[in-house]
């Protein structure tokens, strides 16, 4: 993927400090559990039954409505973990691969695409980071043209996963993944971005200068006024091909990035930034 500098100012003669906006994928991004929402094509392809089916509508359900607490996540992880046993490799990916525009395209946030464009715009690396496996993260954030993805990853062994956790993208495991990705593309955290809806994500989102809280679950609202940041509702799903008016499958990314001048980098951010509840 495209590595773009920073463009903010420096002084002369040395390097500027490279910059990164990271962003949390569910209800930060789009609008449901990304790993939920490929239940039904799972199910269509003999990965699950109709009673995990069930369930995983069920835990949605709960998801909108109240997000997910430590113990909620950490119940996932080891139910997902479990049913995955014996997977594939291959067909989850081609899976995901064959209905992701028809799963995910619907459910982009609209003001999450213009703050990723906008980012893009101030030459700003894009990075996901998410708890859902990478196999379902890293196709999302290419469509959603992010330069980088981390996301949770299983243990394999011939091609099949034997459901356990190889490294779990959450709390402190996010942090420990920015810190490395950092290092190896010399981002500032401290210039850095970081957005996100749930109280799980503290360490992500104090681990950069500049944090907010997107969406947030009533814990991380309480969190995000104690500390003063900055608080964003996103509420209006959209379909990417709407927005993208040509067929060449650009990223929503670049497609808005045309659109747009080089001079009105950062209005975006500031608009929304100002919008506090």
């Amino acid at each position: 993927m495209t590595q773009s500098a920073s463009t903010d100012d420096a002084p002369a003669g040395r390097r500027a400090a490279r910059v990164a906006a990271f962003f949390d994928l569910d209800k930060t991004i789009i609008a449901k559990s990304s790993t939920l929402a490929f239940s039904r094509p799972f199910f269509d392809q003999g990965l699950i039954n109709r009673r995990a089916v069930l369930k995983s509508s069920y835990a949605q359900f709960l998801f909108l409505l109240s997000g997910a607490d430590h113990d909620q996540m950490e119940r996932m992880r080891a139910h997902i973990a479990s049913m995955t046993a014996g997977w594939d490799v291959e067909q989850v990916r081609a899976v995901v691969a064959e209905t992701l525009h028809d799963i995910v395209d619907p459910l982009v946030f609209a003001e999450a695409a213009d703050l990723i464009a906008d980012h893009k715009l101030r030459g700003h690396d894009v990075v996901i980071v998410s708890a859902s496996g990478d196999e379902i993260v890293h196709p999302i954030a290419e469509l959603l043209g992010a330069d980088h993805s981390m996301a949770t990853t299983m243990v394999t062994v011939d091609g099949k996963y034997i459901g356990k956790v190889d490294f779990y993208c959450y709390g402190e495991g996010k942090v420990d993944a920015m810190n490395s990705l950092a290092a190896q593309h010399d981002y500032d955290l401290t210039s850095s971005y970081a957005y996100s809806d749930s109280i799980t994500d503290v360490p992500m989102l104090r681990a950069v200068g500049h944090p907010t809280a997107v969406n947030p679950d009533r814990a991380l609202r309480k969190e995000a006024a104690s500390r003063g940041w900055p608080i964003l509702t996103f509420s209006n799903p959209v379909s990417l091909r709407s927005r993208i008016q040509t067929p060449s499958g650009k990223t929503v990314a670049a497609s808005a990035a045309a659109g747009f001048s080089a001079l009105a980098a950062g209005a975006i951010t500031y608009g929304l930034l100002r919008r506090k509840r």
